[in-house]
């Protein structure tokens, strides 16, 4: 397989190119294959997740030095889910290099967030196995600081979301409804555009991620009806 461009956008370059072989390696392929010299990615997968939280929580205990455990748990259970994994996984077209087996192939395996969040820690695994703690660390923090930056900045910030939920539902008045409009720039430095529809009327919020967009017009809209209220 070739790997030039993919070890590009990870943003490291193996220098045993077995280990990254085997964690792309879905199970689905290795039991077709039949081959029982053959491993899939699941060891590996297994080793990255442990890897990973605990870069994860370093970096958070880092940055966020006057939170408390239950915080830091809270975040870094937000950083390292399936579904950030995956996103963090199609940013590096990751997906288009797993070895999948027929039936898998047929499914859109490549598509979906377990498969692909699994190949991500696996990933993380290998190059921890063939550059050592300090290679998986630079790897994690370059392609995951956006996602840092914005829980910073939401924790920084009242959860205007919550507030504006919280209200709705204090005049059983229907949940909030957040619907992306429009988004523009290059892949690594977009802007969305949200509308919400709440309680009658319609804010439009910006922000360099959907959730801070969601803030923004969540924010615009309570102070629409806080203002109505007086």
């Amino acid at each position: 397989m070739e790997f030039r461009a993919f070890m590009y956008k990870l943003r490291y370059q193996f220098r045993d190119l077995s280990l990254i072989d085997e964690a792309l390696r879905h199970s689905s392929y290795v039991n077709e294959k039949g081959d029982g010299a053959m491993r899939d990615n699941e060891r590996l997968e297994f080793l990255g997740d442990a890897v990973l939280n605990l870069i994860v929580g370093h970096l958070l205990m880092a940055r966020l030095p006057a939170l408390k455990e239950g915080d830091l748990s809270r975040m870094r259970a937000s950083l390292v889910n399936e579904s950030q994994l995956a996103d963090l996984a199609r940013s590096m077209n990751l997906g288009d290099h797993i070895e999948l087996g027929k039936g898998e192939k047929l499914s859109n395996g490549h598509e979906k967030n377990s498969i692909l969040a699994n190949a991500f820690e696996a990933v993380l695994a290998a190059v921890y196995l063939d550059g050592g703690f300090d290679s998986a660390f630079e790897v994690v923090e370059a392609h995951m600081s956006p996602l840092f930056d914005e829980l910073q900045t939401l924790e920084a910030n009242q959860d205007f979301k919550s507030q504006l939920q919280e209200l709705a539902q204090s005049c059983q008045q229907k949940i909030p409804i957040y619907t992306v409009i429009d988004q523009s720039g290059p892949d690594h430095d977009k802007t969305f555009s949200i509308q919400l529809t709440a309680n009658g009327i319609k804010t439009e919020g910006l922000g360099k991620s959907k959730k801070l967009a969601e803030q923004d017009a969540a924010r615009q809209a309570l102070s629409i009806l806080r203002s109505s209220q007086k």
